[in-house]
């Protein structure tokens, strides 16, 4: 295989596997350097008898994010604070035309989500991800993990009970989300507690994440009151020099936070029946290092 096929070859399945390695991993960081890691053992291993480039990819990258993220999963246990994954921007565009599809996709890599899946094992977490997300055969992820077919479905079974009883019951309405977003960000920068508690569902929670490097709460926040105060009372203290983009995170609408044009935190919103029912603020700096800035999408 000629070094430019290699190549191009590599690069068509390149956001498949970066899809794979992120919904894995929750850190765009630690994804990309699971890809990279992919491509070399792509381009320096023997193809001659490899007849499916994408199966033979996908199984590269998911042994090699397993194996991160069990160091991950031990680094997790000193993390300050709550933990949330790393934003990922995301913009199916053109790519998947089909309406359900890209509904999977999006719930797939949605925080709330990802959240719950970093309570399986990694054996559990690369079945969920390359059967739910992916739509992989057992007997193909069964090959990739090197596992029997009657194992992965047990493991398959076990990690969709999990996430069907722990992750919470979201709308997908991105018109919605997108709306109640902006009224939200209007209240807070107005300082409007009344508009921010009209906005509210009675059980909001607030999620903070800032790993210890930023001002966040180290507890989640739980109710209408204490989420409203608590984003009255940041609003009115401020940001210096804010600045506020609107971007595609985790497949959803969200707002990128920036002080002097330098990324702040990244805020998101879920909404159940017209009413916000978490808020999400990811505040760890290391965690806002990917995100790219694009002047015309901003906001004063």
């Amino acid at each position: 295989m000629a070094t430019d096929t290699v190549t191009e070859v590599f690069e068509e399945h390149r956001s498949v596997l970066m899809g794979v390695a992120y919904r894995m991993l929750g850190r765009v960081a630690d994804a990309e350097d699971v890809v990279q890691e992919a491509w070399l053992r792509w381009s320096g291993a023997d193809r001659s008898d490899v007849r499916e480039p994408r199966g033979y990819l996908v199984r590269i990258t998911t042994r090699l994010a397993i194996d991160r993220l069990r160091l991950a999963q031990a680094r997790n246990e000193a993390y300050v604070g709550p933990w949330l994954p790393e934003p990922y921007v995301t913009d199916f565009g053109d790519t998947v035309a089909d309406t359900a599809e890209r509904a999977v996709l999006a719930d797939s890599v949605s925080l709330a989500v990802l959240v719950v899946l970093e309570s399986l094992s990694p054996l559990e977490r690369a079945v969920f991800v390359l059967r739910e997300a992916f739509g992989y055969p057992y007997a193909d992820i069964a090959v990739t993990l090197d596992r029997s077919e009657s194992a992965v479905r047990q493991l398959a079974g076990r990690a969709r009970r999990h996430v069907e009883e722990k992750r919470p019951r979201y709308e997908v309405d991105p018109a919605e989300r997108r709306d109640l977003t902006e009224r939200f960000l209007a209240a807070a920068t107005e300082g409007d507690l009344d508009g921010l508690m009209s906005l509210l569902a009675p059980d909001v929670r607030l999620v903070g994440d800032s790993g210890g490097r930023a001002q966040a709460p180290l507890r989640v926040l739980e109710s209408a009151d204490k989420v409203g105060r608590f984003v009255e009372g940041v609003s009115r203290k401020g940001v210096a020099d804010a600045t506020f983009r609107f971007l595609e995170v985790n497949g959803g609408p969200a707002i990128l936070v920036l002080s002097g044009g330098k990324p702040d935190s990244v805020l998101q919103v879920d909404v159940v029946d017209g009413r916000i029912q978490c808020v999400y603020i990811i505040r760890n700096p290391e965690k806002l290092l990917s995100l790219g800035v694009d002047p015309s999408t901003s906001t004063d």
